[in-house]
């Protein structure tokens, strides 16, 4: 009985032998026994056999888990088959083997035989040290569990079993569930902290070297931590030597229970640490993967390419494992080879892709294909985080999906974090969606053709600079400018000759005023006048309410639809930053500036109006000012004779102005391109700058 409490006496005398204040010291020690000679060991076959007999065996035996799957063993022999162990190794170990079932056998001094070991492995690098050790104990798991498991139906078995006075582990397995319990954790925690030092050494040189912070840190922690792996061994195999002579003998674990949980515990603190580090580790090659992936995609975009399929694969997926694509229309999975050589529209948004925008792309992509004139594809990618990725997410981006026509990415994660910043850095993707338009060679034609495709429609095709250009130069500000697209009912008035008041806001008393006052205007002048509503702009749920109320008390004629107001808005917008984009002025350019007054209009919380006749005649106001001139018709109506119907309101609009006025003009922040001066439409002085944050929850 004597024999076997030793290991016992001695780990309570060693139990607080190397606290932490006490690592620096024993740090030296044992970087004093390291002395590398450059020797590669290929881990990887031997962590496989470890693994079953280590933990495998464990589960099986201890914790009553007896069935292995067929897989499974398959797999270890071929493993097995395939593992040719060099004689040198094989010695090491089997050196390392002995070692431990000699020392521990005599319940020697735990610190001494793990520095005994560290001396036998001083040429060997940290990682080889702590797999090579954990396959000499390995050794004398495996010959200890073969004997007790085989001892009942093998004779030799039973004779190797008897020799060793080995317990009967069936017939104890109350009294030694406990102890093994203990050192299957103290087992597995130290197999962990080795598969942590394993893989800070797999760990790709060219992205991160041994100087390297998160790495030069781990690199502090590793022997130390390989010293306790092989401390955590010493004292397995000492719980195993144990087990020698007992076979008569009572069994009392719960000491030897608390010795090896407690060692665990600290193997665990060591482990846990080790692997906040290898995070970080991964963190910052990742982080040189992306940027070395996001200068290549800059370096790609420069070069001159046959088709466009070395960008497209950049851009959505370069492997050939699975078609990244579905198709809208049919639902089926698709390969990139369907855009080769072919213009490619990106379509580029997060998951708040507004029904709008899908139903408008929707007319204008299948228009172009019933057509055939301009033969362009295009793709959804969304832009998603990872990190807020959840059910709700998945189902809206299968709605959004549902809804299109066109391709789009099968999973959005497909998109490497590398082209998400390229997309965000280069073509500025924030928020709004954007549309990159790609040539048949992959060239950049346009990294925002939306606008483009607004105001014009697949008129725009290619989508190219140029293009638009040639299309500006093309326009007037006109009536057709600005309804074009969006309801054909309005351009017949206007090739008819009606007078036509375009007018928007949101004040329900004015329009009521003002509606019946133009009314009444039109009826004196013996003109025939059509009134259109508009609206307001991003305001969808009110506007479906003043929907709602011109279907009951029409005012006049209106939209019925909330599309048609967004889409009237998006495109005096998209003509703004189109603008901007060719560096016009409101002083150089008289669109930009119509367009500007408009969107100021709507920035207030006043109603406004345009008055048209025909393709080039308008004139506008503000709600006051346009129902004052209204009123005030008699006083201009002789004028329409000679000058004509517009001319004469716009006369008299001006003569109605004063110089007090304050005007705002609300952009989105998040389109970019907003201009560091924007000077006011209706006096030319530059205009302040506020920043506006909303939260509009109608």
């Amino acid at each position: 009985m004597a024999s076997h409490l030793r290991p016992i006496m001695k780990q309570k005398r060693e139990r607080r032998l190397f606290s932490t204040s006490d690592d620096s010291a024993m740090m030296k020690q044992v970087q004093a026994t390291h002395a590398p000679d450059g020797r590669e060991v290929d881990v990887k076959p031997i962590i496989q056999i470890l693994d079953e007999i280590l933990i495998q065996v464990i589960a099986r035996a201890v914790e009553g888990h007896h069935e292995k799957r067929e897989q499974d063993t398959l797999e270890t022999a071929a493993v097995l088959a395939e593992f040719d162990m060099l004689d040198s190794l094989a010695f090491i170990i089997q050196k390392i083997s002995c070692e431990l079932s000699c020392k521990c056998s005599g319940g020697g001094d735990a610190h001494a035989s793990t520095m005994v070991l560290l001396n036998y492995l001083s040429n060997y690098s940290w990682h080889a040290k702590v797999v090579l050790t954990l396959a000499a104990f390995a050794v004398i798991f495996g010959e200890f569990w073969l004997v007790v498991q085989m001892s009942a139906e093998n004779t030799l078995a039973k004779s190797v079993s008897l020799l060793k006075q080995l317990p009967d582990i069936v017939e104890n397995s109350t009294s030694l569930r406990p102890q093994f319990d203990a050192l299957n954790k103290l087992v597995k925690v130290a197999m962990d902290v080795t598969m942590c030092i394993v893989e800070f050494k797999e760990l790709p040189s060219e992205y991160i070297s041994e100087d390297t912070p998160p790495m030069s840190i781990a690199s502090t922690h590793i022997p130390i931590a390989a010293y306790w792996v092989i401390r955590s061994v010493v004292a397995c195999a000492s719980q195993i030597e144990s087990l020698i002579g007992m076979r008569n003998e009572s069994i009392a674990s719960a000491t030897e229970a608390w010795e090896l949980t407690s060692l665990a515990h600290k193997v665990n603190s060591i482990y846990e640490h080790l692997k906040n580090q290898l995070a970080q580790c991964y963190i910052y090659i990742d982080s040189k993967r992306h940027m070395e992936a996001f200068q290549n995609l800059i370096h790609l975009f420069e070069l001159v390419h046959v088709d466009n399929m070395k960008i497209l694969k950049a851009l959505i997926y370069a492997k050939d494992d699975l078609p990244p694509l579905i198709h809208g229309t049919t639902k089926s999975k698709a390969n990139l080879e369907v855009l080769r050589r072919k213009n490619v529209l990106l379509l580029i948004s997060d998951l708040d892709l507004s029904q709008e925008e899908i139903m408008i792309l929707d007319n204008l992509y299948k228009d172009a294909h019933s057509r055939g004139e301009t033969h362009y594809e295009m793709v959804w990618i969304p832009i998603v985080d990872k990190a807020t990725w959840n059910d709700v997410n998945r189902e809206k981006f299968e709605y959004l999906q549902s809804l299109m026509a066109w391709y789009s990415v099968h999973d959005p994660f497909i998109i490497e974090p590398s082209v998400t910043k390229y997309i965000k850095e280069v073509w500025n993707f924030t928020k709004k969606a954007i549309v990159v338009a790609l040539d048949p060679q992959g060239r950049l034609s346009s990294p925002n053709a939306l606008h483009m495709i607004w105001i014009w429609g697949n008129l725009a095709f290619p989508f190219t600079r140029e293009k638009e250009e040639s299309l500006w130069k093309q326009e007037l500000w006109s009536l057709e400018l600005l309804v074009d697209g969006i309801d054909p009912m309005v351009l017949e008035w206007m090739a008819e000759g009606k007078f036509i008041c375009l007018y928007g806001g949101e004040n329900l008393e004015w329009i009521e005023t003002f509606t019946t006052t133009a009314m009444n205007v039109a009826k004196a002048g013996r003109f025939e006048l059509e009134m259109v509503y508009v609206g307001k702009s991003n305001a969808k749920e009110r506007m479906q309410k003043m929907i709602n109320t011109f279907t009951t008390r029409k005012f006049s004629y209106y939209w019925p639809n909330v599309t048609s107001i967004w889409f009237f808005w998006a495109r005096l917008e998209s003509m703004l930053y189109s603008k901007l984009q060719h560096g016009r002025t409101v002083e150089n350019d008289q669109i930009m500036s119509e367009v500007m007054t408009v969107l100021s209009f709507d920035g207030s919380d006043q109603g406004w109006a345009i008055f048209c006749r025909g393709a080039a005649e308008m004139a506008r106001a503000k709600g006051d000012t346009a129902l004052t001139s209204l009123r005030d018709f008699d006083k201009w109506k002789d004028n329409i004779e000679k000058d004509g119907l517009v001319p004469a309101l716009k006369d008299y609009l001006n003569q109605l102005h004063t110089p007090h006025h304050c005007n705002r003009l609300i952009l989105p922040g998040s389109t970019g391109g907003i201009p560091e001066k924007v000077v006011c439409a209706e006096c030319g002085r530059p205009m302040e700058r506020y920043f506006m944050y909303r939260c509009c929850v109608e």
